[in-house]
């Protein structure tokens, strides 16, 4: 999964700002006074009061000090934490977490539930604007977490991966060697497929990547995910759509045996 770069700020971070604003207003605290005791400048401070900047530690500890919050401020430490995703993908987690049957189709990248940590940790440091380190150990533990999935056997991931993906070299040959060993090893389990898309020809997965799940209940959903957006589809016109191409895509994959074959050539070749 891709992160986004222009999600809104978290309503913890607005709701902090405000607070340390209502604090600070109450107590006759202007913000050139608070900035320069906290030693910020005015303006970072402004942010954070307005929300667009997590309001830091340091900065809850000193507010409270100076406007007699009694621990109330510094409270709010807690909740300040990043979040584990971006929050547009929320959704497409609770449900692929509750998933029998995964299959999913990328271009570009190495599906998330088959990234290794080097792999997750050069994307997130490629984000723009670029995240903090906390936030990017958060989401490294996260999307590491996530991968849990892959040892339930009752149920079927299957994935679909292009072959740009399985060349793209995001940090070190070592890395990239090191990912696609660990893509044969995943896909040797029984219940998880991984097949190649080969750079050749036209077909529809050329637009852009997308997953299918499929419930307990018998419900099929399909999400989509772009630069700054996520989008969850039950309208079945579009579930339906989706569907059609994945089976149009896996009509042009190598089965799983050449597959493997093909990466492991490609490993080799590191």
């Amino acid at each position: 999964m891709s992160e986004s770069s222009t999600t809104p700020p978290p309503m913890s971070w607005r709701y902090c700002g405000n607070q340390i604003k209502l604090w600070r207003t109450h107590a006759g605290v202007s913000r050139e006074d608070l900035a320069k005791e906290a030693g910020y400048v005015v303006e970072s401070l402004r942010s954070m009061e307005a929300g667009r900047r997590r309001p830091s530690r340091h900065l809850l500890d000193i507010a409270d000090q100076m406007c007699g919050a009694k621990g109330i401020l510094a409270a709010g430490e807690e909740y300040l934490k990043p979040e584990k995703y971006p929050s547009f993908a929320e959704d497409y987690m609770r449900y692929e977490a509750e998933a029998v049957v995964i299959n999913w189709y990328e271009t570009q990248l190495i599906p998330g539930l088959l990234q290794t940590e080097e792999t997750v940790r050069a994307l997130l440091n490629a984000n723009w604007p670029p995240l903090d380190d906390e936030t990017v150990e958060e989401r490294l533990a996260a999307r590491l977490e996530r991968q849990t999935l892959l040892r339930t056997q009752t149920k079927s991931f299957n994935f679909l991966i292009g072959e740009a993906a399985l060349r793209s070299q995001l940090s070190t040959p070592e890395a990239l060697r090191a990912q696609l060993r660990h893509l044969l090893t995943v896909g040797s389990a029984r219940h998880v497929t991984v097949q190649v898309v080969p750079n050749k020809g036209a077909h529809p997965g050329l637009n852009g990547p997308f997953i299918l799940l499929d419930t307990s209940e018998h419900q099929r959903l399909a999400y989509e995910e772009g630069q700054a957006m996520g989008l969850l589809h039950s309208d079945p016109g579009r579930v339906s759509l989706l569907s059609q191409r994945h089976e149009m895509i896996l009509r042009q994959a190598l089965n799983p045996e050449e597959s493997a074959t093909f990466i492991g050539k490609l490993a080799e070749d590191q």
